[in-house]
């Protein structure tokens, strides 16, 4: 398959996701469309993988693949879901294509890339539009929650951009995008009470966009991305998701009639325009050449670590900690240390 027929079917797939994510939530809660959704993108891929015997990933790569699963799909779907029950579909894209800056800033954080002048301005640019965005202007200036909702999501698909890219050099596109599906599937399965319900209640266009949604944003959508980052540099295929947005505005009016205020796509206009202001211009390659499994585990191990510390600290302030816990903090803090 052609690498430029294969990103078209990304951009499409994943610019109507968030229509059909709108179109869905007329009838299932923002956990159950979720879960529903990767359910079907999970059997779907179980079928590509016994027909093509699929072996399973190597124990010592699990922890990391989960990750990947955990957080670029059960983590961005949920933030997704609720932020879009009060954003437009289209405002929505623009927010959640906002991940190559905090890429930028993680790589900066955790990879020792550095930025140029240009680069920072290209990231004040960047939230500038994204504040344009996040305020709603009708009878007085509020913040959006459905904004604040969708933010977080950019933050999970920039760590599962970065979490991936290493294991596509040892395991295929279909691969990785089947184990990243799986392992998102079974954490979503905490929010299953209730999905019998829904199910019942939804009305039948709320169902087949949910359907939709898991067959070709999820599976077929996933499975074009990792065949893509496979064969080209992934800051060249993540700058042509700067299209999505413009896709998803098509296809909103299309399909709800959805189009967003001039204002949301001023502030659309202006994010965007960051984000290719940091990727054209502003990063400097690192001297030091980084291994990618290296820093893929040092992402995970140091989130794992900022998580520990947080749930120490809450018990702590809660006079609940017993003297084990608190041994297991101080291990915690000399492991953060050595790393």
């Amino acid at each position: 398959m052609p690498t430029r027929f294969a990103l078209g079917i990304t951009i499409f797939c994943w610019a109507s996701a968030f229509v059909g994510i709108r179109a869905a939530l007329a009838g299932y809660s923002p956990t159950h469309l979720a879960l529903l959704r990767y359910l079907i993108a999970s059997l779907a891929l179980a079928i590509y993988a016994g027909v093509k015997r699929m072996p399973l990933p190597a124990w010592r790569d699990l922890p990391a693949l989960s990750f990947t699963g955990i957080v670029g799909i059960a983590v961005y779907n949920v933030a997704l879901n609720t932020g879009e029950i009060s954003t437009l579909a289209g405002v929505s894209s623009f927010l959640v294509n906002t991940a190559p800056i905090i890429t930028a800033l993680l790589a900066t954080a955790f990879l020792r890339e550095r930025l140029r002048v240009w680069g920072w301005l290209g990231i004040l640019v960047c939230i500038t539009g994204v504040a344009i965005i996040a305020v709603n202007t009708s009878e007085h200036i509020r913040l959006s929650a459905g904004a604040l909702y969708v933010l977080p999501a950019a933050l999970a698909q920039s760590f599962f951009f970065v979490s991936q890219k290493p294991y596509l050099a040892r395991y295929s596109a279909p691969q990785c995008a089947s184990y990243s599906v799986w392992t998102g599937t079974f954490a979503l399965l905490i929010f299953s009470p209730g999905m019998v319900k829904d199910l019942q209640t939804a009305s039948l266009s709320a169902t087949i966009a949910a359907v939709y949604l898991g067959i070709f944003p999820a599976a077929l959508g996933y499975a074009s991305w990792a065949y893509t980052l496979a064969r080209i540099p992934a800051a060249r295929a993540a700058s042509f998701l700067y299209l999505v947005p413009a896709v998803t505005l098509g296809i909103a009016w299309t399909w709800l009639g959805e189009w967003p205020s001039w204002l949301a796509l001023l502030g659309g206009a202006i994010a965007i325009s960051g984000v290719v202001i940091v990727n054209l211009f502003g990063k400097i390659q690192s001297s030091v050449g980084a291994n990618p499994r290296i820093c893929s585990d040092r992402i995970f191990h140091i989130l794992y670590l900022c998580w520990s510390s947080h749930r120490a600290n809450f018990v702590y302030g809660e006079n609940k900690l017993s003297s084990g816990s608190l041994r297991n903090s101080q291990s915690a803090a000399n492991v953060r240390t050595r790393i």
